[in-house]
């Protein structure tokens, strides 16, 4: 068999998993994006607007329509932020928070059977691994011969 390249590898494997975490949550007229932002939005004390994108990884625009979307699903509210009238916090709503729950149920299910399947010394390994390029790509030592 040929061997595949990382990048290859790492495309692949995510592409499969958004495959499968959108497969599950369109059971629930959801998307893995919605999930993902739900996740991202503390349960609590809510989240300023500003901090979604980077925590997200998102650009601006998509996470506009990302938030627009949630917002009419009725998944989350933007209030004033009381602290700084300039900025908004996004809270999620009780509907929100059952939504997040079953995407947090999913997620550990996901993390648990991989744990199951490959081992906590393998896992552990593939941490290493994934830290150490993505601290190779931090500090631009990839292209910088």
């Amino acid at each position: 068999m040929e061997k595949k390249t990382i990048d290859h590898l790492l495309r692949s494997t995510w592409q499969a998993i958004a495959r499968m975490y959108n497969e599950e949550a369109s059971k629930y007229d959801s998307t893995m994006a919605t999930g993902f932002a739900l996740l991202s939005i503390d349960p609590k004390k809510g989240t300023p607007s500003t901090a979604l994108g980077p925590k997200m990884g998102m650009e601006a625009t998509s996470l506009s329509r990302t938030l627009k979307s949630l917002e009419e699903k009725k998944l989350i509210e933007r209030k004033p932020n009381p602290i700084d009238g300039r900025s908004v916090l996004i809270y999620l709503t009780d509907r929100g928070k059952v939504n997040r729950d079953a995407s947090r149920v999913a997620v550990l299910k996901f993390n648990q059977a991989i744990k199951d399947e490959i081992g906590e010394e393998s896992l552990e390994n593939f941490h290493n691994t994934i830290e150490k390029i993505n601290h190779l790509i931090k500090n631009k030592k990839i292209f910088s011969f």
